[in-house]
This record gives structure tokens, sequence and C-alpha cells, in this order.
């Protein structure tokens, strides 16, 4: 390690997960090609050391299929009892989990994680087990056969031409500590068939011919070896992670490529996917950005991005780092990775800038230790390409300017005589060099040093108005001048191309961070598309717009400038993004005339629509760095996309949840609602069928009473879940008719009159009270269910008065009791459907549907209804109804009156 790189530290991501492996169980996993291989076997022995250790084994589930060898293994082990569970006919032994949780054991046995359990089981697959064991913190020894791993499964079927049904989510093989392979050769398996030791000699022949065929236990076995190697490849890495040890470890082959601005990157990258094709080998493409590198004019030019899209397309994992020591960075990152072999490209420069420069591949193949370091070149010389590699600018206007300043410093020698001075000169020429530089970049800055040197030359220097240098002084002299102004002109123009590409990347994260604070505060999926049309606006200083898709058409939702018609050549090309996951348009391999440039929004599922930019006038290609920036910002809405869209879900979820239990307490509602009088209206008409001719006249008087009144009880109920069903719907009707308050009330006590504790019911009804609009039948059933109410829940009561009173422009009908009162938690409930207020006597308990109704018939009628608790003596509760009091209608009198005159 050199002495300006920092020691190796353990990683916090693997820490944790060392940690969270801490308090759960370990899981060692016996693998094999196929059965009959001795898994089962290999774990039992391995069950039986660690009780010889002095550990607490149990067998949870041990499958022997009738091997003699596998169940004497079995002896002397506790066996938890399995569970019998009756499945369509028959009894299925199965993993009894509860039983094994209760016993806590240090160790369990679960043979065939692949297994699926009976629909009665607690979880449907035995590997859902086994995860539950892991948390409760017991260790566990299970069995798999290569073929039941999930992403094996295809590869498995096109091997052997049979497609296994129960298969083992990878994450379980990748969160095992332990993956011990019980490996036999197919020529020993084979063997052990014929013996019958695998399956019964009946099944074998038939095994033989399909599955245990020589090739395809050769090609399942080199299957188990590799995915047991990626494995343990995996454990190593993380244990380096983990304890902060600098690799690498040769254990298994590890490439990595590294790509820059480098027209061999490409060369690079495919000789890379070679070599990790030869060496069976994961390999990594990286790219390192140095904070001071100007920015790329656009996408199509940098040779970074087009190695970097193909690596992706070659199936490498892509990783960017930003740092200034190049050779640093990449050997901290291979050692941090665990890399075996580096792979770089080397173009051939000029012999003056391997003298100025250090070498990269040099350098690396220095500063390697342990690592191999492939180099590669071009078998051609450069081409010099002036607009590329001179970065000429656009336009006349740096040349005017430059040479101006030039024309600007000879005027000025010329006109002040103690300006016209060598060193005097020197300086002010210097100065333009500078102020070129700076303005308009490296380029037109070395020009104008060559400039300078020869205005110097010609005018300042003798012999005047001659290139011709009199004295060796001078040309020593001018030749400084002319290295030092090229020199400082190039600094400045790095300067200045330095700040530019750093303004960029401020604009770029001032963006993003705006786009994030706002993303944080935005709920609905139209916010969320207007503000992604507006940053991607800001961005790509284009117009913007965003398409969301609608079933399988493209719909144009938001545009920044506003916009609302597309080309059909942009229609094609935001198609074609939508429909291949990949940029398409301007710039790009696919429909590069359109004036469009669309890229996919992509969310872990789909893609959700796409965001265009429109191209200027003459614009040929897209800024790379804009592109990289628009497309954080396309990530962050993907996944803001998917918050909304979760919420969404959410929302439908416990929007169903809250229907199903409102639905199960109407049906218990009413199932009790309905039983309590119909067992009544039973009891009392099978008595008077049995005993009718035993029962006194009261006793039958009696009965008939209970029948009448249970029939009006259920009568009452009915109507209530019709007027709540009519109000719903909205199919209520209302036959608004002038309607005597007095004779209103003395209806309603009348019909209650025969209810318990009827006589508590009393009126206040004043005589002069004016005439109100309203349906008498539904506010009659107000009142009444009003006075019910009172009747059945105000506890403690003595008195429930009717009044009705005038206030201003209203007439008011209140029912009051004077009871314990409602609790003030309850006040703004009591009008919902199905709520009930803690007041309730036991047994009075209805279905929490006479208030809510009460209101909805008010409402429907054009009047309003409250509640107060407690009342002006401190107690009791009221519930008041209120009308406006139209013009009231003239009388029969006065109508006579009228037409007498």
């Amino acid at each position: 390690m050199t002495e300006d790189e920092e020691p190796f530290r353990p990683e916090p991501e693997a820490l944790l997960a060392e940690a969270g492996r801490a308090d759960r169980g370990r899981l060692k996993i016996y693998l094999g090609m196929a059965p009959g291989v001795g898994k089962t076997y290999a774990m039992l022995e391995g069950a039986r050391q660690a009780k010889a250790a002095g550990r607490d084994v149990v067998v949870g589930v041990v499958e022997t299929h009738g091997r003699s060898e596998t169940a004497a293994l079995v002896q002397g082990l506790e066996v938890v009892p399995r569970r019998s569970i009756a499945h369509r006919g028959h009894t299925l032994q199965e993993f009894d989990l509860a039983a094994v949780l209760a016993r806590r054991p240090q160790l369990v046995l679960v043979d065939e994680l692949a297994h699926t359990n009976a629909p009665d089981c607690l979880h449907p697959k035995r590997w859902q087990d086994v995860t539950e064991l892991l948390f409760a913190g017991i260790n566990v020894y299970s069995t798999l056969n290569i073929q039941h791993i999930e992403s094996l499964n295809d590869v498995v079927a096109r091997i052997t031409g049979v497609r296994v049904r129960e298969t083992v989510p990878d994450k379980i093989l990748e969160q095992a500590d332990e993956v011990e392979l019980v490996d036999l050769t197919p020529t020993e398996l084979i063997e052990r068939l014929n013996q019958g030791k695998v399956y019964a000699p009946e099944l074998a022949g038939r095994a033989l011919e399909k599955f245990f065929n020589p090739g395809n236990l050769a090609a399942l076995r080199e299957l188990a070896l590799r995915r047991t190697a990626d494995r343990v490849d995996d454990q190593v890495l993380g244990y380096m992670r983990a304890h902060g040890i600098e690799g690498p470890w040769p254990v298994n082959e590890r490439i990595l490529v590294c790509i820059g601005r480098d027209p061999a990157s490409g060369l690079a990258v495919r000789a890379a996917r070679r070599l990790a094709d030869q060496l069976q080998a994961s390999w990594i493409a990286l790219h390192i950005e140095r904070p001071n590198a100007p920015l790329p004019q656009a996408a199509e030019s940098d040779p970074a991005e087009a190695a970097m899209k193909a690596a992706m397309d070659l199936g490498a994992r892509v990783e960017r780092v930003v740092g200034r020591d190049l050779p640093g960075e990449i050997l901290r990152f291979a050692k941090r990775n665990n890399v075996t072999q580096i792979v770089i490209s080397r173009s051939r420069g000029s012999w003056i800038k391997e003298i100025l420069r250090r070498s990269l591949p040099h350098e690396l193949v220095r500063r390697a230790n342990g690592i191999s370091v492939h180099v590669l070149t071009q078998n051609t010389q450069r081409q010099w390409r002036w607009g590329r590699d001179l970065r000429l600018p656009k336009g006349w206007l740096p040349w005017a300017g430059s040479m101006a300043g030039i024309t600007a410093a000879v005027v000025a020698g010329e006109l002040i005589p103690d300006l016209n001075r060598p060193g005097n000169m020197s300086t002010l020429f210097m100065a333009v060099v500078v102020f070129s530089a700076i303005t308009f970049g490296r380029t037109v800055a070395a020009i104008t040093s060559v400039a300078a040197f020869l205005c110097y030359n010609f005018f300042f220097l003798d012999p005047l108005i001659d290139f011709r240098v009199a004295h060796a002084v001078d040309l020593i002299t001018l030749l400084i001048f002319l290295v030092v102004a090229i020199t400082i002109g190039s600094l400045a123009g790095t300067v200045r191309e330095q700040a530019e590409a750093a303004q960029a990347r401020i604009k770029a994260m001032r963006a993003l961070y705006d786009f994030a604070s706002r993303l944080g505060a935005t709920f609905r999926r139209d916010d969320l598309v207007h503000a992604v049309a507006i940053h991607a606006n800001r961005v790509a200083d284009h117009q913007a717009m965003v398409m969301l898709a609608d079933g399988d058409e493209l719909v144009i939702s938001h545009a920044w400038p506003p916009e609302d018609a597309l080309e059909p050549s942009g229609w094609a090309a935001a198609r074609w993004a939508r429909e291949h996951a990949e940029p398409a348009g301007f710039g790009t391999d696919t429909l590069p005339t359109a004036d469009w440039h669309f890229r996919p929004i992509r969310t872990k599922d789909s893609i959700v629509g796409v965001v265009g930019i429109r191209r200027r006038d003459g614009e040929r290609v897209a800024s790379g760095e804009m592109l990289r920036t628009l497309d954080a910002v396309l990530d962050q809405a993907a996944v803001a996309i998917e918050r909304i869209d979760y919420a969404e879900e959410a929302a439908k979820v416990e929007a169903l949840d809250a229907t199903d239990r409102l639905r199960g307490a109407l049906l218990s509602s009413v199932s009790h609602d309905l039983r309590t009088p119909l067992t009544s209206i039973l009891g009392s008409v099978t008595t008077l069928r049995q005993q009718g001719g035993q029962l006194t006249a009261e006793g039958r008087e009696e009965l008939l009473a209970t029948i009448e009144e249970e029939a009006d009880r259920l009568d009452r109920f009915v109507a209530d879940l019709l007027n709540m069903t009519r109000l719903e719907s909205g199919a209520l009707e209302t036959k608004a008719d002038w309607i005597d308050v007095a004779d209103l009330v003395d209806s309603a006590i009348r019909r209650v009159a025969r209810r318990p504790k009827a006589e508590l019911v009393g009126r206040k009804i004043p005589g002069d009270l004016p005439l109100i609009r309203a349906d008498f039948v539904l506010l009659e059933n107000v009142l009444m269910n009003l006075i019910d109410n009172a009747l059945k829940h105000a506890l403690g009561a003595t008195q429930i008065v009717l009044t009705a009173r005038r206030m201003g422009n209203r007439l008011e009908l209140s029912v009051t009791d004077d009871g314990r009162g409602i609790d003030p938690d309850d006040l703004p409930h009591l009008f919902d459907k199905f709520y009930r207020a803690g007041r309730t006597d036991a047994g009075s308990a209805g279905a929490g549907l006479g208030l809510s109704i009460c209101k909805g018939l008010v409402e429907a009628m054009g009047g309003e209804i409250t509640v107060t608790s407690p009342t002006e003596i401190g107690r009791g509760a009221r519930f008041t109804v209120s009308f406006a009091t139209p013009p009231q209608p003239k009388s029969a009198t006065a109508i006579e009156a009228e037409v007498g005159r």
C-alpha cells in the first residue's frame, strides 16, 4: 500500500449483513445434482457429529425412501412426531412447525427443502417453514437438488426434458451460511440406481431412460459444482468486505475492464468479454470520471458512454466512480471487489505525450500487487481531427475577439512610447492570451499565443517590420515568451473548462435536488407528471413532453412549454421507446430524423411512459451530461410513480377492508336484529299451537301482544334497511306538503305508545306555531326513530320530552331526555352508519342505522339535524330537527273573504 492510499476498512453494508445474521439461526444446505447422491445420508452424519459434540439435535422431518442405511442413522436421534393432515381422502404426514418452535432445539433436520406442504399447514412451502425457524434462532440442516433452484428451472428442463414443479427461490441458497456439495460421478449414481438404492426396481428402468442418463447427470453435476463455487465466492467476498481485508484472494476469477474517453475503450470491452467467457468468470466495467474533466459536448461524441453501453449490452456489471488519482481509484475498486485481472486499453500517442504525461497502464502495472494487468493497443495510429481534438469554437466571435485584442496591444505599444519596451509588451500580450483563454477556451488561446509571438517579433524587436531577429538574446526571449504564453493560455483555458464543467454539474445537482424536494410533497400522479415536464425542460433547456401509457397506447399528459400535438415521426419514436425500453429519436440509432428524443420511464414492473425533448434547429445530438441528468430525473420519477401507485393500491385495499368490515358488521347486526323478533314470534306461535287450550285468556293476549310487538319491531327494521338503501342509491322520493307540527308530534307519540317505557314520553307544543313543508310520513318516521333511540339508550332517564319552537325564520323540533348523556368522544360519530355509542343498554344494541337514516331523511327534505349533550340541566341529550318556515298559506276564511270582495 502506497503512502497516499487509505487503509482498507470494513464496509458498513457487509457489517450490517453480519449483524443481521447474529440473532437468527444458521442454515446449512446439502446440495446435490440429483436424487440418490446421498444428501440425506450426509445430513444425518453431520447431525450425529453435532450431537456427539453436545448440541441439542432433533429430527423435524427426514425422508428415508425405504433406504435402510439412511434409516439406521436416524436411530438415536430425537424425532419430533409429524402432523397428520386429512386431504382428499388421504392422511398426509407433514412437518410439525409449531411443535419444533415449542421444543426450541439448537439444531433441527428438515429434509427436502423444496417440498410443498399440505393445504392446512401454516406455510405453503417447506422453505418458508425453515425461514421461520431461522428467525426464531434455531439452526437448520436441510437438503436440496440443483433442479429445484428457481433460476435454474428452465435450464434443467432444457437439459433433461423434465420440468420440476417444486422450486426454491435463489435467495434461500444465497442466505445459507453453509453449502455442502454432496457429489457422485454419473457412473456411481447410475450404479446405485441399478442396485435399487434410489428408486424401487420397477421405477429404476424408466428413470434411466428419461432423467438418469450419463449426459443429463454430467450437465447437472456441472451446474451443481458451479453454483456451489459461486456461493462460496460470494461468501469469501463478503468476509473480505466485512473484515477490511485487501484483495485479491484468487479463489475465483473476476475481470475488471477500465473504460475511459479513449477510442480503444470499445476494444477493451470486447476483449474483456472474451476473456470472461474463456475463464467462465464474472466481469465489471468501470469508468472513473475526474471532477476536473471537461464535459463531452454530446453523448454521440463520448467514447466512454459508447463503451459503457456496449459493456452493459454484453452483460457486464457497470460501475461509475469519481476520483482524481486514476490508478489509485482503479486498484482500490479492484481490491474491494476481489478482482484478479484488469483489462485496459492504450491508444498510441506522440512521443512527446509519453515523456510529459504519466502513463496509466504503466502506473497500474507498477502499483498492482497480485493482480494481472492486460494492456491492449490499437493497430493503427490515431488520426488527428481538428474539430474534435482542438475543440474549435463555433462562429466568428472568438477569432475576432482575440485578434482585436492583439491589434489593440500593437496599437497601444505604437502610440504610447513608455509602453514600447520588450518587458512591458510581453506582459501586455500575455494579458491578451489569458483573456482569450478565459473567454474563448484553450484552442483560441493557443492561436492567440502564436499571433502574439509573431506580432511581438514583427513590431517590437529589431529589425522592426521584419520577422528576422537581430540578437540571440532576443530570440531566446521570444521563444520563452511563446512557451510561457502557450502554457499560461492552456492553464487558463483548462480552468475555464473546469469551471464550466463544475457549473454544469452544480446545475444538474441543483435540478435533481429541486426535483427530489418537489417529489416529497407530491401525492398525485398528475402533479408528479407536471413536475417531470417542468424539470425535464429545465435540465435539457429544450421543450419537454411527458407521455403516459393508457393501455396499449400513449397519451400526451403534460408538456412544457405547453404542447398538445406531435408529428408522426415523434409518435413513432415515442412508441418505439416505450415498446423497446430504449431511447429513440434524434441523437439515437432509431428514427434519428425525428424532431424529438424520447427516453422511457422505467418502474420495477413496467414502462409507465416516456419523456421527450425537442431539438432545436440544426441540432444533431444531445449533450451526454444532460442525458445522464435527465435519466436521473426519470429514475426519481419512476420511484415516485411507484410510491403513488403503491399508495393508491394501499388505499384501495384499505377501502376494501373497510367495506368488508362494514359488510361483516351489517350481516352480524342484521342476523341478530332479524333473529331476535323472529325467535319471539316463532316461540309465541308455537306456544299458542301446542298449548293454546291450556292457556288463560290473559296468557293468550300476552302472547298475541308479543307477536304483534315483535312483528312491528321487525317491520321497523326492514323499513330502516329499505330507507338506507333508497338514500344511498338516490332513489328516495319525498312528497312535500303543509304539516301542522302539533298533529305530527301527536301521531308520532301515539305510534310509540306500546313500546317499553313509553309512559316517559311527553310533549310541549305551543299553539301559535307556523306550518312547515315536508313529507309527513318520512318526518313522522324521523321523530319515531329519535323517540325510540331515547327510550332504548338514554340510561337513567325519567322523562323524554318532544318540544317545538320557532327560532327566527326556522322551526325546531326537539327530542330531549334527562339521562346520563352522551360521551363527548361519541358525539362526532353518532350519525355514522353502523356506529353504536357506548351508552347503550345491554341487549338493546341495534344495527347502528337509526340515527344515520334520520340524518339522511331530514337532509333529503331540506332540513337539518343536530345533537347536543349535555343539555341546560347538565345531563341528558337533545336531538333537534329544524326546517325553514316558508310564507304561510291563506286560511279558508281569508280566501272566502277575498272571493266575496
